[in-house]
């Protein structure tokens, strides 16, 4: 009975890793990742980055701190570059370690800059993953930012904050704005990127507290919904979708954060 009390109070720990949301209802949700191994990516996500397995009834995801990862199979029509989701950032303790344990598990170092501790692996199916060091974070690997290209990024990044109060500020020389659990960072493009669906990563979530009010916040602005809240109790989840001006396939979720 012991054991089993320590599980359940793991497991509860896990899924209040995604952090509480700003005053709008809105923090970082998850990762959906459209590839044609799953269980590839999954095993480098969690034997490498120590991502934990939860389920949501029959969704199987991966759980790092302030993250949720979720994976589909199929086959994706690109990788993260040329898409409006450039790359996917996150922290770690020891930058040294965690490239020679991503190479090991046959991913590719694709940019490093030893000078800033940064390094861009390429991970199967080209999905571009920046790791920064921080020796003073909680965990050894922490969610960070979600890099977006844009050919107009001032009116991206006011995008975000009027509708999810997303907080701008300059992070380093890249513009930014800051949400619970995530950095939303933009580089300049001079051309409109590739939309995200169906390419590797295929959307980004946020999860919303209230999540039908929100919606209908987001209609009444002239937001046009690819599905409408929709109620899914075999997994204990309210979700919605739609793509924003800029082609970035994005779910709305209720319920990761129990």
């Amino acid at each position: 009975m012991r054991n089993v009390v320590l599980m359940l109070a793991a497991a509860g720990a896990l899924l209040a890793q995604l952090p509480a949301p700003n005053e709008m209802g809105v923090s970082m949700g998850h990762l959906h990742l459209l590839v044609p191994e799953p269980e590839l990516h999954k095993k480098i996500w969690r034997e490498v980055l120590g991502a934990k397995v939860v389920s949501y009834g029959t969704l199987e995801t991966l759980v790092l701190p302030d993250v949720v990862l979720a994976f589909r199979k199929g086959a994706p029509s690109g990788g993260t570059d040329d898409s409006s989701v450039n790359h996917l950032g996150f922290l770690t303790r020891d930058l040294e370690e965690t490239k020679a344990r991503l190479v090991a598990a046959g991913c590719q170092i694709n940019k490093e800059m030893p000078a800033t501790r940064q390094a861009f692996i390429m991970f199967p199916d080209k999905v571009k993953v920046e790791f920064s060091e921080d020796k003073t974070i909680p965990h050894p690997i922490m969610h960070h930012h979600i890099h977006f290209q844009s050919h107009q990024e001032d009116a991206m990044r006011e995008w975000y904050a009027h509708h999810f109060g997303a907080k701008p500020r300059m992070r380093g020389r890249f513009k930014a704005a800051d949400l619970p659990g995530v950095n939303l960072s933009w580089n300049p493009s001079e051309t409109p990127m590739a939309p995200t669906r169906g390419r590797a990563v295929d959307h980004i979530g946020f999860e919303i507290k209230g999540i039908e009010a929100f919606c209908a916040r987001l209609e009444a602005a002239g937001v046009k919904f690819d599905r409408p809240v929709t109620s899914l109790p075999a997994l204990g989840l309210k979700v919605a979708f739609f793509t924003d001006p800029w082609g970035t396939y994005v779910e709305l979720t209720e319920g990761l954060r129990k």
